[in-house]
């Protein structure tokens, strides 16, 4: 069991020596079925690692990974002088959900603001309601809609999710869906706001933004999140 401490996401991997077979892609998904149910708070990913997975045994994980979030690394053991090097090498990556999915997903864990207190604290929830009061800007009909993982917006009562946020104790997560780019990655390290992993599987870049970030950058969060807004409605 593996966690991104970032974000409420945890990889549930499954490693066999030698070659992937049927009895191997049953134990992973099983295995991510337990620990999804275990702890329904955080979202899972399985992880299926072997030494070889054949073309026959991709093309079944592949067939999976449209309905489970599947990722499929082989690993490799390479000799290097005297010493045993080991290579993993990404075979199939998770597929991306759509932003239909995500609002689909607010529409089953909707919580209340008091959940979100408790999470964070009031002072953080306030800087998440902040951020989204931008998105606002671009559209008066969007309210914040509080669900279980990600406090995110919605339309005539419908998710309409763009940007998102996650209040911590400290500071709030932010997610706003934009293509990655490096004229984006030049701005967001110039105004010194601190950046996590880009979200492959949302399509989003993911910031940790403090009240001075939210109030010095309000220029620069607004352009992006413009850009998500266009991007969500085109």
């Amino acid at each position: 069991m593996l966690q991104d401490r970032t974000e409420e996401r945890r990889y549930v991997a499954e490693l066999q020596l030698g070659e992937t077979d049927e009895s191997h892609i049953i134990r992973t998904i099983e295995y991510w079925d337990i620990e999804r149910k275990r702890y329904p708070r955080y979202e899972h990913c399985a992880v299926l690692i072997a030494e070889d997975i054949t073309s026959r045994f991709l093309n079944v994980v592949s067939l999976f990974n449209r309905t489970i979030p599947l990722i499929a690394i082989q690993m490799r053991a390479l000799k290097v002088d005297d010493k045993i090097t080991l290579v993993f090498t990404t075979v199939m990556d998770e597929l991306s959900r759509s932003p239909v999915d995500q609002d689909e997903d607010a529409e089953a864990t909707p919580t209340d603001r008091s959940y979100w207190e408790k999470q964070g604290t009031p002072t953080t929830v306030k800087m998440a309601e902040d951020v989204l009061e931008i998105a606002r800007e671009f559209d008066q009909s969007l309210e914040p809609k509080y669900n279980k993982f990600y406090i995110g917006t919605s339309k005539d009562g419908q998710g309409f999710n763009f940007v998102v946020a996650r209040p911590k104790k400290k500071h709030v997560n932010v997610e706003i869906k934009v293509p990655q780019s490096a004229d984006i990655d030049k701005s967001l390290d110039e105004a010194g706001i601190e950046t996590l992993e880009y979200a492959k599987r949302w399509g989003a870049y993911r910031l940790s933004l403090n009240k001075d970030d939210i109030a010095h950058n309000r220029d620069l969060l607004k352009k992006l999140i413009g850009v998500a807004y266009e991007n969500r409605t085109a």
